[in-house]
């Protein structure tokens, strides 16, 4: 996340050793009572806004993870694929178009920080919530915990997946980790062969961090293959999870000035932050005026000569 990624609020610390637990969950041998019924209807489809082609769901966090809960106990065994996407992420797709492409075939595309809120901001419309992966993703495992639910990781180096796979293990005690591998699927053979561990363990979601636009593409490329109800892009998760990174203090989240952070420990990402967030100030200034033009030009389609002549002659001048 960047400047314009940071995150609002904040449900998730990770710890600085592998053995902390900052979030405690039922145990799986203890369903909670207020699971939902299976005759609980999906939750209503959010609106959605254009921001530099893609469609972004304006929903919260809280409503975001009863639809990945809806997805999951309603699995018509259509995998679903849900993504998140910062400015850094909008500037990836602003300038490839295939990019932009990938993401608009996600059932929900959630916006991730500051930045996206300002975009929308500029077309007129108020975001509900900073919906991100790296808080609702701990957020989504301690709401819904005791509740059956498996989980399987995929992405980072092996020794990252490793020692993210056992935070997680020991953190979220409410979901079953029944597998991980590392996301350098270099060869064809090795793809199949992860997509074949995957759905031999039959996960409930498969959280997929390769970093943009790596997980999106790969998402999309094999979700015909999964047998997953739910794939989440997450990015950077497993850095945080494995202790290679640290999130900001809440205070300069908050700010929007996580980026800051993270350049201070990952100083290679200072031509993403430096340059990319002035250019997708830069682009949504664009995208909101072109916004505006094709409002107005609609709206003159919609007024007939015959309408602008009744509205002048109905309302003379001094009346």
């Amino acid at each position: 996340m960047n400047t314009f990624d940071q995150a609002a609020t904040t449900t998730f610390e990770p710890p600085t050793t592998l053995d902390a637990s900052s979030l405690d969950a039922p145990s799986l041998d203890a369903p909670s009572l207020d699971a939902p019924s299976l005759d609980t209807p999906s939750p209503a489809v959010d609106p959605t806004i254009s921001i530099l082609g893609v469609e972004v769901t304006n929903t919260t966090e809280r409503q975001a993870i009863d639809l990945i809960e809806a997805m999951i106990r309603h699995d018509d065994g259509r995998p679903r694929s849900l993504f998140f996407v910062n400015a850094h992420t909008l500037n990836l797709a602003a300038a490839d178009r295939r990019y932009r492409d990938v993401l608009n075939t996600a059932d929900h595309v959630f916006a991730d920080g500051t930045g996206v809120r300002w975009a929308a901001r500029l077309q007129g419309v108020r975001m509900q919530d900073n919906v991100n992966g790296t808080d609702l993703t701990p957020e989504l495992f301690r709401s819904t915990a005791g509740r059956g639910y498996s989980y399987f990781l995929l992405g980072a180096t092996e020794a990252t997946i490793g020692r993210a796979a056992r935070y997680a293990s020991q953190t979220f005690t409410g979901w079953t980790l029944v597998g991980s591998h590392h996301g350098y699927l270099d060869h064809p053979e090795l793809t199949t062969e992860v997509i074949r561990q995957i759905n031999e363990a039959r996960p409930d979601v498969l959280l997929v961090g390769m970093g943009n636009p790596l997980q999106e593409r790969w998402i999309r490329r094999h979700r015909h293959r999964l047998d997953v109800p739910v794939c989440l892009a997450v990015g950077g998760l497993f850095t945080y999870w494995a202790g290679e990174l640290r999130r900001s203090p809440r205070w300069l989240r908050r700010c929007g000035w996580e980026w800051l952070g993270i350049l201070l420990q990952q100083p290679h990402k200072a031509r993403r932050y430096l340059l990319g967030n002035p250019r997708f100030l830069i682009r949504a200034l664009c995208d909101a005026w072109k916004a505006r033009r094709r409002r107005r030009l609609y709206s003159n389609t919609r007024t007939t000569p015959a309408d602008r002549w009744h509205t002048v002659s109905t309302h003379p001048a001094g009346f």
